[in-house]
């Protein structure tokens, strides 16, 4: 199946909300961790969201090139052909981009996606992030909508954010502090944030902060108040009608706790994005390669080694099967495994 079309995502973020599931948003920077992505949602009958932020684009250009648009325009490309061989639906996504990247980065991607839409073709990507949570609210969201308007046209959605989520991801440093206030996105910020965008006729994401912070931490160093997004989207039904209510993203999901994930699926997140426990998962798989096959590896005391234990295929594969299982265990984890608006059969 392709890339999901504009109504698709709709279908997907609506089916998410009203069932209570939200959907594995995945950060890849190479066609290997691209592929990775697409097997482990495919082997749970589950959508999913693909996504580059600015360093992943960056990487994927290459070390001469370093163009972070291009790179992410590559990866997006490579998913466009691979997704049409998966029964699964693939919203693409880019992740993080912080104001000071948004003419480098965002608007190479839009004008890619403007060109396209006026050939009849779909766009290159089907949501975008604009990470400003730094600034002011009113200056976030001044920011942002001229963006979302853009977007709209083209049936694409944005993803905005209010408050900071802790940690670093992307050069996007948070504070660390559990009891940080910044950590926890108010209800009155939330209203405003509801009330600007309906300037814009259009599906947005609202990445509303409470505790979440990237990166992977020892329990109890984090803490998460999931009752901040419920007390959200109570005001909002209060203050704009009972069919008000956000489409919500958990930033920071990796290492989280799972009780909490699951507490969040009730209050309205439907995309909660892992990168962090992919990395590692990948990574390990890739290490384990390596100890088990030192001595094939490396050409010690004049030996050739092992052709097949240091060709970079064989490792790979290795940390593509593992960054598959774990992000099948994230579909579990946010119980959209077996719900793909394509199929209607189940995993158990």
């Amino acid at each position: 199946m392709p890339i999901a079309t504009p109504d698709q995502y709709k279908q997907m973020l609506e089916a998410a909300y009203q069932n209570h599931y939200a959907y594995p948003a995945i950060n890849i920077s190479s066609m290997v961790t691209a592929n990775a992505a697409l097997k482990g949602l495919a082997d749970k009958k589950s959508d999913g969201i693909l996504q580059v932020s600015t360093g992943g684009g960056g990487f994927a250009s290459g070390l001469n090139v370093n163009d972070q648009a291009l790179g992410a325009a590559s990866l997006a490309q490579h998913v466009h052909e691979m997704a049409s061989r998966y029964d699964i639906l693939i919203a693409l996504h880019t992740d993080h981009c912080q104001p000071k990247a948004v003419e480098k980065f965002l608007m190479p991607l839009i004008e890619i996606s403007e060109e396209r839409a006026a050939q009849g073709r779909p766009t290159l990507f089907n949501s975008h992030m604009l990470d400003a949570s730094s600034l002011p609210l009113k200056e976030n969201l001044d920011l942002a909508l001229p963006l979302y308007e853009r977007l709209a046209r083209m049936g694409m959605m944005l993803e905005i954010e209010a408050g900071v989520v802790g940690g670093e991801e992307e050069g996007a440093a948070g504070g660390h502090g559990a009891r940080s206030e910044k950590l926890y996105t108010t209800p009155e910020d939330m209203m405003e944030v509801y009330r600007r965008m309906q300037e814009v006729k259009g599906t947005y994401l609202f990445a509303a902060t409470f505790g979440n912070v990237h990166g992977s931490y020892k329990p109890g160093v984090v803490q998460l108040r999931p009752e901040i997004l419920r007390d959200g989207q109570e005001a909002l039904r209060s203050s704009f009608g009972a069919d008000a209510h956000f489409y919500l993203v958990f930033h920071g999901g990796s290492g989280s706790e799972k009780e909490k994930i699951t507490e969040t699926l009730e209050y309205g997140v439907v995309k909660m994005n892992v990168d962090t426990d992919n990395q590692y998962t990948f990574t390990r798989a890739v290490a384990e390669h390596m100890f088990r096959n030192f001595d094939e590896i490396l050409k010690v005391d004049g030996e050739m080694g092992n052709k097949s234990k240091y060709d970079p295929r064989s490792y790979l594969k290795a940390g593509e099967e593992a960054m598959a299982a774990r992000v099948g265990e994230a579909c579990d984890d946010l119980r959209s495994a077996g719900k793909s608006i394509l199929q209607e059969t189940t995993v158990g």
